[in-house]
């Protein structure tokens, strides 16, 4: 059961990489082991999590972000700042617009899709930008909360890490991975 706080808040690496509060509804409780670490994502999401996440209302509170200019309504999402340290400066290019509530990888497959087609997606979105295309994702967007599709990979319960994506995969060894999670602690720590 959830107790406390009904929001999540979280950094997440924005326009220039500047590093902001993302606001959403929690979804999962705070259960940690016996050595005090949060257990894995599976176990702490509930019910009340998962209908959250399928159907979208868990993003809600980033209204509140898109008012004060943290985000925009259409734009690459913003990842964890645990993502950006593993991405390639090519892929670190999408920081140069603000993050969006949704946006072109969003309605090409959002969590159902390899790390390297969103990012794809979020620099094709950059290099096009447009009203209309703004629009044509916003009407999208609703058509895929209302099917809740592609809201997870298959077989999962939350979206994989792209550091862990990378490591399972073989593009970084275990000690580049340690490395990189100690850098994205301490750009957090410096808020």
């Amino acid at each position: 059961m959830m107790k406390g706080n009904p929001f999540f808040v979280q950094h997440r690496p924005g326009k220039d990489e500047r590093i902001f509060r993302i606001i959403k509804f929690r979804t999962m409780t705070n259960c940690r082991d016996g050595e005090g670490n949060l257990l894995p994502d599976h176990l702490r999401l509930i019910g009340y999590g998962k209908f959250l996440r399928s159907t979208s209302l868990d993003e809600l509170p980033e209204l509140f972000n898109i008012l004060i200019g943290d985000m925009a309504f259409i734009g690459p999402r913003p990842q964890l700042v645990r993502d950006m340290v593993f991405m390639s400066d090519t892929q670190r290019l999408r920081h140069s617009v603000r993050p969006g509530l949704s946006g072109l990888a969003q309605i090409n497959g959002r969590n159902a899709i390899r790390w390297e087609n969103k990012f794809s997606f979020d620099l094709d979105y950059i290099e096009n930008i447009t009203f209309m295309g703004d629009m044509k994702i916003v009407f999208q967007t609703v058509i895929k909360v209302f099917k809740r599709a592609d809201i997870t990979e298959e077989g999962m319960e939350t979206a994989e890490d792209l550091g862990d994506y990378l490591l399972r995969i073989g593009q970084v060894d275990q000690e580049t991975y340690t490395l990189k999670q100690t850098v994205a602690k301490e750009l957090v720590g410096m808020r």
